[in-house]
């Protein structure tokens, strides 16, 4: 419980609703094979979504005769705009539509969504639904936490799922789920979990546990490497030391110093919106007549780490976190100037 009360700090949410996974893929694979779909319910997702993603709803789906539908929630990287995203969302949404799976920074691009518009849109859509068909809006915010304001508890979203060793800089095998009480209690757990007494007093007892689930009951039980877990309370006061807010302004920045440099190159393509409501801690562009891997390959010969977006349509991508400085973004840009 220490964890999920330094989690439950950090976010703002209460510790009782925190489940602790390993990662990102398996925090989004006990939410959407936990929702309780019927046959004919649908979960609707982006093209944007990264494969964890879609393959976790898509599995989820397949075993409950149900459907999934992915939609694009923009046409181009130059016309990106925040109420366009939730209209798209909003008259996607059809009559057997259960949940809305999004990521809050997307991986291929570095575009960040407006998480709050977004789940105001699904609230007035389920104004007008009884409780159990009401739209669920599931997050991935893995590229989120640690980066933006971190109160995601109050976002709007209905379960949120993150690993916390890329942004937050904890251990390696740590994540959370936070989701509201009452989508717990709709949920059916998928992997046994020691994390939870009533569970094991149910089954000493040879009688059917409690029916309403909870949080602590979707934390996967098992060996694991819990030294990791109980060095994340650290990871989480080491942002609190600096300060969230502090260290959203400093990622902005260094990624806005960034994308402007490039933005003023011939040769770039510019792919992550300059707008900093609508970017967070990535920068994805092209290097005009050179592949992604090589742009990568390039710059690591000149000691500078950058990585190629794990997708079918891939650019090459740089990041800038609290460790980073001006300078070091100006020898980056010098570098891929160069390259093009």
């Amino acid at each position: 419980m220490q964890v999920c009360r330094a989690i439950a700090n950090y976010i703002g949410g209460d510790s009782h609703d925190i489940a602790l996974t390993q990662n990102t893929t398996t925090g989004l694979a006990l939410l959407y094979h936990g929702l309780p779909l019927r046959e004919g319910d649908e979960i609707l997702t982006t093209t944007h979504d990264h494969y964890v993603h879609h393959e976790s709803i898509r599995l989820a789906t397949e075993r409950c005769a149900a459907t999934w539908r992915k939609i694009p929630l923009f046409d181009s990287y130059d016309s990106i705009a925040p109420d366009e995203i939730a209209a798209r969302v909003r008259k996607a949404i059809g009559l057997k539509t259960r949940a809305v799976g999004v990521t809050w920074v997307h991986s291929s691009s570095g575009v960040r969504l407006p998480i709050a518009q977004i789940a105001e849109t699904l609230a007035d859509v389920n104004r007008s639904r009884d409780e159990k068909d009401r739209v669920l809006l599931i997050v991935d915010g893995v590229h989120g936490i640690g980066v933006e304001d971190p109160k995601i508890a109050a976002l709007g979203c209905d379960a949120f799922a993150a690993g916390t060793h890329k942004w937050l800089f904890g251990p390696r095998g740590t994540g959370f789920v936070w989701a509201k009480p009452d989508v717990w209690k709709r949920m059916r757990p998928v992997i046994p979990s020691f994390s939870s007494p009533d569970l094991f007093a149910a089954w000493e007892e040879e009688r059917e546990p409690p029916s309403a689930a909870r949080a602590s009951w979707f934390s996967p039980g098992g060996f694991q490497a819990f030294e990791h877990f109980w060095a994340l309370p650290e990871a989480i006061r080491f942002h609190q030391n600096i300060g969230p807010a502090r260290i959203t302004a400093r990622i902005h920045e260094l990624n806005g110093q960034m994308k402007e440099g490039l933005a003023g190159m011939s040769r770039i393509q510019l792919y992550t919106p300059r707008d900093e409501n609508l970017s967070a801690g990535m920068v994805c562009f092209d290097v005009k007549g050179t592949k992604p891997e090589e742009v990568v390959k390039r710059l690591l010969a000149q000691r500078i780490v950058a990585s190629t977006t794990p997708y079918r349509v891939s650019y090459a991508r740089v990041a800038c976190s609290i460790v980073n400085t001006p300078q070091e973004v100006e020898t980056v840009l010098r570098a891929i100037h160069e390259l093009a």
